[in-house]
């Protein structure tokens, strides 16, 4: 997907909230935008998402399959949780039954399921974003745009959400996002850009430029000669230990949760013998150091 000299105004012959932004999405690619309130983060996330068109320049090669949670979501729908689940779910391209299945899923997996037949103008602004997170990934999306998408959800929603967008990455997606918190998947973006005066550069003064901020690391056995699994979540680097058959891998520590559970739930598994873990960031899932279990 490219954008080439877009530029957005506000309403006609206002002025321009974006201009002249050229960007290139590849696949494969955690993209993170950041700039102070007012710069134009949501207005780019929108234009990507397509939910709006820009005043000038173009936007090519939108996958089929996006998908979009705002900044703040829409609760008065006549839809229960489970019912607007479904209801998106067709719209993207899910029969029925299948729709259905994957609500159900992904509001599990947020911890909302109890809330599956309560009316959306009932929820909590807590589970109203777990309702939006779960409308974007519930289809598989091949571009999923993030705008302050973390906020409002607990721990474990947070930690889940974490997961998803490794797991979106990893499965050949691309993911832009926008949080307020720094530290929201730090060290797992490969690409950063800052909006700045209608402009869109990239910022290489980031506490954490891709690569470089926490990591983990994993040894684990797999079968007698076997590679590890290939993708697998957030691209580890590994090496080949001594003739005992152990593999190390090293991963950020945004994606380490994704990759323990890619290897254990390979046919046949790899067993995870040590976690080796950083100091505890917030907003990144984290791993106990020592023995895993297997």
């Amino acid at each position: 997907m490219e954008l080439r000299g877009v530029g957005r105004r506000y309403g006609v012959g206002g002025p321009w909230v974006l201009r002249g932004v050229d960007l290139v999405l590849p696949s494969h690619r955690l993209i993170r935008v950041e700039g102070t309130n007012g710069t134009g983060k949501s207005t780019l996330l929108r234009l990507l998402a397509g939910i709006d068109s820009p005043t000038e320049g173009r936007v090519t090669g939108r996958p089929g399959r996006t998908a979009y949670v705002p900044e703040r979501f829409p609760v008065a729908l006549p839809f229960t949780a489970a019912g607007y689940l479904t209801h998106l779910g067709r719209i993207h391209g899910l029969r029925g039954a299948r729709a259905a299945a994957r609500a159900d899923e992904w509001l599990e997996r947020f911890g909302a399921a109890q809330h599956a037949r309560t009316a959306l103008s009932e929820l909590s602004k807590g589970t109203s974003q777990k309702v939006a997170v779960a409308q974007a990934l519930l289809a598989g999306p091949e571009l999923l745009v993030l705008d302050e998408a973390w906020t409002g959800l607990d721990s474990a929603a947070r930690t889940q959400l974490d997961l998803a967008v490794a797991e979106r990455v990893a499965a050949g997606g691309t993911v832009v996002f926008v949080d307020h918190d720094p530290r929201r998947l730090a060290g797992a973006a490969d690409d950063v850009y800052a909006l700045a005066g209608n402009a869109l550069v990239r910022d290489t003064g980031l506490n954490f430029p891709a690569g470089h901020g926490p990591r983990v690391r994993i040894v684990a056995v797999g079968p007698p000669g076997a590679a590890p699994p290939d993708p697998l979540p957030g691209g580890p680097t590994y090496e080949r230990g001594p003739a005992d058959g152990t593999v190390q891998l090293t991963v950020a520590a945004a994606h380490s949760d994704a990759l323990l559970r890619a290897l254990l739930a390979a046919r046949p598994p790899w067993h995870i013998r040590e976690v080796h873990a950083p100091p505890a960031v917030e907003g990144l899932p984290t791993s106990a150091t020592g023995r895993a279990r297997s």
